[in-house]
């Protein structure tokens, strides 16, 4: 068998150089033959000359892929038609992997009865949130910087992977589909479902994916990222990314009337409510985020209204 491991980037070589680093480290004690795909998503900066250089250093080959397309998505789905290898590994270009990290995450795979692994996502060792962000329990903001950590314990998964970490077999997007471009984030959107939704479609399609704890990256943590308006514009395309990934294609327009007139009518003065009467720093930016998801849902339901659903979704593209 052979492995592919996929990282797109876009623009981000201060990092990239970093994310390479670690990767060849975790594919010294690998147990199948390698190849690694830079996908270079438009980016202006020394990517690809940084990539040409790794390439000379790898024992293992490394190819550049450009992606004129902007968006992660466009990105992704040309990693994947340009790999060779059975598995896809994914990784992202603002990640370290463990030494152990490809090993751990793709030996499963050796066993047919999984068609794809997902692992752990920490933040940096030294990483210290600001007094307003929860990391952990009911009104954790967490999963924003991509947290993703259900324990010690490996099992199968009932819900999808993080996108910086999982590996699929190739043969899953031909029965499944690509990755959906609607759904990806790109400059000036922070709509990040285009993971979580194909993960779903394989659950839902009665595919076994398991949870690999061993396998770990550690994310870095962008100063953006620790602003508190970050995150209300990330919970804004949110709300807006959540309407697409349930919408099965064109709907009645009553029934998007009523979707739209319960949000506005119902939700929204309610989140503002809890949003405005709570006083615990943590909970009322928690609460806040919910207004702007909120509002997001709202945005996308009146946007979908007046342009046509199925603009706003195209089809996933089959290998």
């Amino acid at each position: 068998m052979k492995i592919s491991v996929i990282l797109c980037t876009f623009n981000r070589a201060d990092r990239l150089g970093e994310a390479l680093a670690s990767l060849a480290m975790s594919m010294k004690s690998v147990w199948a033959e390698c190849e690694v795909l830079v996908v270079d998503n438009n980016s202006t900066d020394n990517t690809r000359a940084l990539v040409t250089e790794f390439s000379r250093r790898f024992a293992e080959p490394i190819h550049y892929v450009f992606e004129a397309r902007q968006g992660k998505s466009f990105a992704l789905n040309r990693g994947i038609a340009e790999s060779t290898g059975d598995i896809l590994a994914f990784m992202d270009d603002d990640v370290t992997v463990e030494p152990e990290w490809l090993n751990e995450l793709t030996s499963p795979l050796a066993d047919p009865q999984w068609c794809g692994t997902g692992g752990r996502i920490y933040l940096p060792k030294n990483f210290v949130p600001p007094e307003w962000l929860k990391l952990e329990g009911p009104y954790a903001l967490g999963p924003v910087l991509a947290l993703f950590d259900l324990g010690s314990e490996a099992r199968p998964l009932t819900q999808p992977p993080v996108g910086t970490n999982m590996a699929f077999r190739k043969e899953v997007f031909t029965r499944y589909g690509t990755f959906r471009t609607d759904l990806g984030p790109r400059p000036g959107s922070e709509l990040r479902f285009e993971d979580t939704e194909f993960g779903a479609r394989v659950l839902a399609g009665g595919e076994k994916l398991l949870y690999v704890p061993a396998a770990i990256v550690r994310h870095a943590v962008a100063d953006r990222r620790l602003k508190k308006h970050y995150y209300l514009h990330y919970f804004f395309d949110y709300g807006r990314g959540m309407i697409r990934e349930r919408r099965s294609g064109a709907e009645p327009l009553s029934k998007s009337i009523l979707r739209l007139g319960h949000r506005l009518v119902n939700i929204l003065p309610s989140r503002i409510w809890n949003w405005l009467r709570e006083d615990e720093p943590q909970r009322r930016f928690f609460e806040k985020c919910l207004v702007w998801r909120t509002l997001g849902e709202i945005s996308e339901l009146g946007t979908s209204m007046v342009s046509g659903d199925s603009e706003l979704q195209p089809q996933p593209t089959k290998l």
